[in-house]
């Protein structure tokens, strides 16, 4: 018996479940994106914007529900492109049903970002349509075309990071400098695009850097320029730590310029990484006007190194932090405020262990005054003594503070770890394109590993004590310096002085508080 088989043809459509008859006019949005703010470009922006509010305001069936653009944002991720983001939501929310642009490329250039965007739109019921390809997304083929689309034009956005990361690191290559001159302190842009001296700006850096050099930390010369006033390089009102410290290590203060200092890790993520020598660097001698001298921004690092050692020495919330130490136990003075609330208000200095454990620290209590004025007799003392003081160091200096054969040996190391590394690189290379027996090639290559390494630890070593004998040397001659400029008599406490000749005070008792110069004297002074 023949079965009668009677079509029921579909009354909605699928994709919007509206009736086939209903002469509901479709909420359409057009997109419009362009990638850099280059004046061609913007050209582009605002054709793709008028072109598209025409286009869809012309179409009776269709309702402009308005246009969405991001202008001067790269394809590569969808994080940071405000207008595609809030596009999107609004599909997800029902107030579009159709989305034009011009290309898969405007929309996405990364494949899994436009695949899955397009996928939660279809999901929700809103289209795509793009325009150039003329790939409607509600179509059966539409997934297949927008996928080698979307991945032509990811490896076309990654073709032109390539294009343009060669081309930045030719422009190192050949020491051409570029800073974020709007957030840079000290100089401006000049007519070349080099740097060029600020003057204004360029007294503040040179004071970060007196400040230094008298002894300050970071933390207290930030604070100095809070209450100053003083703006930082970004414009706020309050300095950090951080902020000075890129100040003082910053080669560009001395006239040079290291470059490549981060690099991007991925095109896709656009995520940057400090190089630790995974891509090459490029120093540029001599390249602008210095606002520091070479030789003051040298001795500057060396003290930054130097002060960075030790065993919690480097506290800095005042003058005399880390300054005194106790003669019972060995630890270190603090600040302790007594009566906080009232007039008799008094801060004062004791050890910070004083009150630990069983046995109690006998040393007494200094108020500030008292370590002013205990200060002051010592400088006196040792004043006494200047001429035989400034006479023995002349005669030591030369001699002391010697770093040539270390600087010599430093250069021979760091030539043998060249070679080290070159052979380590062509070891590596002639075993990726050559078969050879691989334990032989592992005993080769951990022996050039070994070269390398055994170069690179006595190099540090070497470093280490150029460095040393470095800030010792300068520690000296400030401290010559300050001495060579006191009056017969001082009768005032300076900070200057302060800083750059006492390395610590000892307190043993009310009659016994001595303090150690950085030339090694010691001398001992009572509170009465």
């Amino acid at each position: 018996m023949a079965k009668n088989v009677t079509t029921i043809p579909a009354t909605r459509n699928r994709f919007t479940a509206d009736p086939i008859s209903s002469r509901k006019k479709r909420k359409v949005a057009g997109y419009a994106r362009v990638s850099t703010d280059m004046e061609d470009q913007q050209t582009s922006y605002a054709a793709q914007c008028d072109y598209y509010t025409s286009y869809i305001q012309s179409r009776e069936d269709w309702e402009f529900v308005g246009l969405y653009s991001d202008e001067g944002i790269s394809a590569t991720s969808t994080r940071h492109r405000e207008g595609f983001n809030k596009m999107v939501e609004d599909a997800l929310d029902g107030k579009i049903d159709l989305i034009i642009t011009k290309s898969v490329s405007r929309f996405a250039r990364n494949t899994v970002d436009s695949l899955s965007t397009i996928r939660r739109l279809k999901d929700n019921g809103t289209e795509c349509y793009f325009e150039k390809e003329n790939i409607w997304t509600f179509d059966s083929k539409g997934e297949l075309l927008i996928t080698i689309m979307s991945s032509l034009a990811q490896e076309e956005s990654r073709s032109i990071s390539e294009n343009c990361t060669w081309g930045m690191r030719k422009r190192f290559a050949d020491g051409k400098v570029t800073v974020p001159f709007g957030r840079f302190l000290g100089y401006d842009r000049g007519e070349d695009g080099n740097l060029v001296v600020n003057e204004e700006q360029a007294k503040i850096v040179r004071e970060i850097y007196g400040l230094f050099l008298q002894g300050r930390s970071p933390y207290q010369i930030a604070k100095i320029l809070t209450e100053k006033g003083i703006p930082t390089p970004g414009g706020k009102k309050v300095w950090g730590k951080a902020v000075v410290e890129s100040i003082l290590t910053n080669e560009k203060y001395k006239g040079d310029a290291l470059l490549q200092k981060v690099y991007t890790v991925d095109f896709l993520s656009k995520k940057k990484k400090v190089n630790e020598g995974e891509v090459p660097q490029y120093y540029v001698e001599g390249n602008h006007e210095a606002i520091i001298p070479p030789a003051v921004f040298d001795n500057v690092q060396v003290l930054m190194q130097s002060r960075g050692k030790g065993n919690g020495r480097n506290s800095c919330v005042s003058i005399f932090s880390s300054k005194i130490r106790c003669g019972d136990c060995g630890s270190w003075y603090g600040s302790k405020v007594w009566h906080s609330n009232d007039k008799y208000r008094k801060v004062v200095w004791q050890c910070n262990h004083k009150f630990d454990g069983g046995e109690k620290c006998t040393t007494p209590h200094l108020d500030e005054e008292t370590i002013r004025q205990l200060f002051i007799k010592a400088l006196n003392t040792i004043n006494r003594e200047k001429t035989r003081i400034l006479a023995g160091f002349e005669e030591i200096r030369d001699t002391a503070f010697e770093t040539g054969e270390l600087e010599a040996e430093e250069r021979q190391l760091n030539g043998e770890m060249n070679v080290a590394a070159e052979l380590i690189q062509k070891c590596i290379g002639e075993n990726a394109r050559v078969a050879q027996n691989q334990g032989e090639y592992a005993k080769r290559y951990d022996a050039l590993v070994g070269r390398f390494e055994t170069a690179k630890a006595r190099l540090e070593e070497v470093q280490a004590a150029i460095t040393e004998k470095q800030a010792q040397r300068k520690m000296m001659e400030n401290f010559m310096e300050v001495l060579r400029g006191l009056p017969e008599q001082v009768d005032y406490f300076d900070e200057g002085a302060w800083y750059a000749m006492v390395d610590f005070v000892t307190v043993y008792g009310k009659e016994d508080v001595r303090f150690t110069f950085k030339n090694g004297m010691e001398i001992p002074v009572k509170t009465k």
